[in-house]
């Protein structure tokens, strides 16, 4: 059985009950798209028994120029299943969600599964009926650092030249701080826009961007952190945090001698340790045909830090309107194409 859940509690128990692995599947991220983006959201959770919560998805209902479409973020939230249980649980979130669909003309529903492909998942979904999406929503590629060994064997673990960079940068009077006044995204923003004109990328809007902060920050899970030298912000970064994950979400700097994007992420990935985080994710990485060939220096910047990737199974789309979403899926190829794939 499938029914909509209402309580913040329930939701968010069942989410760190099974590893809080995204949080595009927290009740702050779909509170952040129902507010800001005017999406609504559809929290539904499937029970056997009546009463035993086995699976959970966070829906966003997204009308858009490349087509309406559902879509779940990093979602489903699974129990530990096996693959037979993960391909009926999809089927029956499939069979509630595609007369809803239907009835109110959206073309297709959209998935970014947070399963790694190395278990086979891929084919859960293709037996239900999806396919790969032309385009990724969340990078399928990340990379992440766990967090159990110490500093100093975080530190030993490290690229040798990124270790030295750590180490140097409070030589070179480089100072972090961590913030959570209100002026903190006036001061972000400035280097985010700066960034994102000289990476020539397509920038969150300030209001989202401020938005996602006050939400998370409103349960304790956002802050955002500043390297700085002589007084002069060079840095920043705005981290996320579940349970079990500290999340890169948000990031910007100004290209500078001076280390401090490297003692901006030590220092984020400590604040993690402290929290009790078991993973910091660095979150997208360079995959060749998928993501922008840009990200060719950022991911050799995370990959510094030590760690290791997860390839998570593609983007997938189960098609409602075939006609449509063909139109859509010619726009989103050109989409691609702009993005420098």
């Amino acid at each position: 059985m499938i029914r909509e859940i209402t309580d913040i509690q329930e939701w968010t128990s069942f989410l760190e009950k099974n590893g809080s692995p995204s949080f595009l599947q927290s009740w702050e991220w779909g509170s952040l798209n129902e507010k800001h983006s005017n999406y609504q959201i559809l929290r539904l959770g499937l029970y056997e028994a009546s009463e035993n919560l086995v699976a959970t998805a966070q829906v966003l209902k997204i009308r858009a120029k490349r087509g309406d479409f559902f879509f779940i973020p990093h979602g489903p939230t699974f129990n530990d299943v096996s693959q037979a249980q993960m391909r009926q649980y999809l089927q029956e979130f499939m069979n509630y969600l595609v007369p809803i669909a239907k009835k109110e003309g959206y073309v297709f529903i959209r998935v970014s599964p947070i399963q790694s492909q190395q278990n086979g998942g891929e084919e859960c979904y293709f037996k239900v009926g999806f396919q790969k999406a032309p385009i990724y929503m969340h990078a399928e590629r990340i990379w992440v650092l766990d967090l159990e060994p110490s500093e100093e064997e975080l530190l030993a673990n490290m690229r040798k030249t990124t270790r030295y960079l750590v180490r140097r940068a409070p030589k070179d009077g480089v100072e972090i701080e961590k913030r959570s006044d209100d002026t903190s995204i006036e001061d972000f923003w400035k280097l985010y826009e700066e960034t994102a004109s000289r990476e020539s990328f397509v920038p969150f809007s300030k209001a989202f961007v401020d938005n996602e902060y006050k939400e998370f920050a409103t349960s304790g899970n956002a802050d955002y952190f500043f390297g700085k030298v002589e007084g002069e912000y060079l840095a920043g970064a705005l981290v996320v945090y579940t349970k079990s994950t500290a999340f890169y979400h948000q990031g910007a700097s100004r290209h500078t001698k001076f280390p401090v994007p490297y003692a901006l992420q030590w220092e984020a990935i400590r604040e993690a340790k402290r929290r009790g985080c078991k993973l910091y994710n660095f979150w997208g990485i360079l995959q060749e045909g998928r993501t922008p060939k840009a990200w060719n220096g950022l991911t050799l910047f995370k990959k510094g830090f030590g760690g290791r990737q997860i390839d998570y199974i593609p983007t997938q789309d189960y098609v409602i309107h075939p006609l449509k979403y063909a139109l859509s899926w010619i726009f989103e190829t050109y989409l691609q194409w702009k993005r420098g794939v």
